[in-house]
């Protein structure tokens, strides 16, 4: 039931985070974002659990490590842009969050060429 404790704990932040903004609104972002952070540390046990899944049904599947590797950056890269796009969003910079967005679609691409390269060539021995 840490899901309930997630949202508890966004509940709680949210309500203070209400009244606070009336009064210190640079302390409202504050205390999202450390809030973000909390949570964030919450999920990281899970976030293993799922890695060390995955690493095991690479290796029945004979797979690579290295593309599993890779695969897990695109979605850590996804993950934190999102986080950080959202912290931007929530200080009233969206002209910024935009600007983040892009970037971590560029690293997309940039981490997925090794993937791209290799299918490419399987479909060349394939054709060949």
């Amino acid at each position: 039931m840490e899901i309930a404790q997630v949202i508890g704990l966004a509940i709680i932040v949210t309500v203070i985070g209400a009244v606070l903004k009336q009064i210190k609104p640079e302390m409202a972002l504050q205390l999202s974002i450390l809030a973000g952070v909390a949570i964030f540390l919450l999920v990281m046990d899970k976030i293993r659990l799922v890695v060390e899944l995955l690493q095991k049904l690479a290796d029945q599947a004979n797979v690579s490590s290295y593309y599993l590797f890779i695969v897990l950056k695109i979605v850590g890269v996804a993950y934190l842009a999102e986080f950080g796009c959202q912290i931007c969003k929530d200080a009233g910079e969206n002209a910024l969050a935009v600007k983040v967005e892009l970037a971590a679609k560029i690293f997309v691409v940039i981490l997925a060429i090794p993937i791209i390269v290799a299918i490419m060539e399987s479909m060349m021995k394939l054709l060949a």
